[in-house]
């Protein structure tokens, strides 16, 4: 390997802020007073009950201005598929309120580990780490990749301390501790702040200089002002849709995908969550840039298809060029099948039904693109007639109902027009319900 040394040059950025502090600090507040200013629209991923959603703008006019995506199980890689769409959908910001759902909620980190672990023979605990972090390191990577602003509460653990106010009279006073995630993480933001009962910030780590070391007391659009004053000084950069749609371009070759590759991972990209063009199943930029490889090195057509990525990683520069050989080797297909069930397995355990699998997902989407079922409304209808429940996501399909979906398409793909007849089924169920 050649190493070569070259001027640093500033560029452009988003914001990646943190903001710690015990229950009452202020925290959802805070942060959607500075995704608000830095952005007009505004995706909020609430673990908190929809607490956040008191804060939205009522009849009087008063409030935020922003759309929330509720969750109830905090499993790494949704909040990578939710990233992805927030993503897809053109939100210059997004706040997820809390991260530390993620990391000891339910079906989060803690209890992902330890359900892999029981279920992983020998290894115990250290074997269910080594299965699971790579889907953390997924969700850090896709929050430090997201083409917008991001911003992440974390919870503190709270404790009371006795303290002297001005005329010497004893008071108690709630502060927050540690964080509750995995150590380190605060180092993966720009900036990360402390907030007290009295909404007060502590910025305890700052890249950008005027912020360092700042006391703000009821932080406000200012201090959103002064991060984009500082975010905005620098050379513009490309983000991970102009580069999905370079992927997509006409034209396209083997040495076009290496070059977009080495372009995504100088600008630390290659981690950030999308939708499949063609299938809307979450996915990386990474892996779709392996994927198009694979299909120009065997000369395919212009646009990708549902094909497994290669696994292992991050791909290199050889292994893009060389995607589209063979494809998975028999020992490989069974290793990830292997891993795939394990962790399957041990989301069901922490998060209810098993949830529909990937070849199934894929299966689904192919054949509702084949029949011109393209637009997600219409989709979602159409699952949702089927299913007999509302579903407003491909991804809350179970095992079971992923099955019952795919035997009805078949059956629809013997009609004359089976795209004509799965909307004639959906407006008739919808109409008999």
């Amino acid at each position: 390997m050649t190493f070569t040394f070259a001027p640093a040059t500033r560029e452009q950025a988003k914001a990646r802020i943190a903001l710690e502090g015990p229950s009452g600090s202020g925290k959802t507040y805070t942060a959607l007073t500075l995704a608000t200013t830095m952005s007009p629209r505004v995706a909020l991923i609430d673990t908190e009950r929809g607490s956040a959603s008191k804060y939205a703008a009522g009849h009087s006019g008063s409030g935020f201005t922003f759309d929330t995506l509720q969750m109830s199980k905090y499993d790494p890689r949704d909040l990578v598929a939710a990233l992805a769409t927030a993503g897809q959908a053109g939100y210059g910001a997004v706040i997820v309120d809390s991260l530390t759902h993620f990391w000891s909620g339910t079906g989060g980190m803690l209890e992902l580990v330890d359900a892999i672990g029981k279920r992983g023979g020998g290894g115990g605990n250290f074997g269910g780490w080594k299965e699971a972090r790579p889907f953390e390191r997924a969700m850090i990577d896709a929050l430090l990749a997201y083409p917008g602003h991001v911003i992440v509460t974390m919870r503190t653990k709270s404790e009371y301390v006795i303290e002297e106010d001005s005329r010497g009279k004893k008071q108690v006073r709630k502060v927050g501790t540690k964080a509750e995630q995995r150590e380190g993480l605060e180092y993966e933001f720009d900036i990360v702040g402390d907030l007290d009962q009295e909404n007060t910030l502590v910025v305890t780590k700052s890249r950008c200089p005027e912020l360092s070391g700042a006391v703000i007391n009821r932080p406000s659009a200012d201090l959103a002002t002064t991060v984009l004053t500082w975010l905005e000084d620098g050379t513009e950069v490309p983000d991970a849709a102009e580069l999905v749609g370079e992927l997509m371009a006409d034209g396209l070759t083997v040495d076009g995908a290496l070059a977009l590759h080495k372009r995504a991972e100088q600008h630390r990209l290659l981690g950030a969550a999308v939708l499949h063009p063609v299938t809307g199943i979450p996915s990386t930029l990474g892996e779709l840039i392996v994927e198009r490889g694979r299909q120009l090195r065997a000369g395919g057509t212009q646009r990708l298809a549902a094909v497994p990525a290669v696994p292992g990683g991050e791909p290199t520069d050889h292994e893009v060029a060389l995607a589209a050989g063979s494809g998975y080797e028999a020992v490989e297909r069974e290793a990830v099948a292997e891993s795939d069930r394990r962790v399957q397995a041990a989301r069901t355990a922490v998060a209810g039904p098993e949830l529909a699998t990937a070849p199934q997902m894929r299966r689904i989407h192919a054949v509702l693109t084949k029949v011109g079922i393209t637009d997600r409304t219409e989709r979602h209808t159409v699952l949702s007639a089927l299913v007999g429940r509302h579903i407003s996501s491909a991804n809350e399909l179970t095992k079971a109902d992923a099955g019952d979906v795919i035997d009805s398409l078949d059956a629809a793909l013997a009609q004359p027009d089976p795209g004509a007849y799965l909307r004639s089924v959906a407006q008739n169920i919808s109409a008999a319900a």
